[in-house]
């Protein structure tokens, strides 16, 4: 999930995605315990797209205004 698809879910849409990306964490969990989990790298992911959904809430309860990134330009290099 991108940061900037998140900035634009409403309140109730990211707590029902924080809610179901937990569940998903505690399920895959359960599945590395007992040998089952085929794809360990999703347990990194769910746990940054938990940790972007947090942030957003975060902001928008402290009321923050947070200015949208724009990607540098690489700089150019003359030999």
């Amino acid at each position: 999930m991108k940061i900037v698809d998140i900035r634009n879910l409403t309140d109730a849409e990211l707590a029902a995605k924080k809610k179901d990306a937990r569940q998903e964490s505690f399920n895959l969990r359960l599945q590395q315990q007992t040998g089952a989990l085929e794809k360990p790298s999703r347990i990194n992911e769910l746990r940054k797209d938990v940790a972007k959904l947090e942030t957003v809430l975060s902001e928008r309860r402290l009321k923050l205004q947070v200015k949208s990134r724009t990607p540098k330009k690489p700089a150019d290099k003359k030999k």
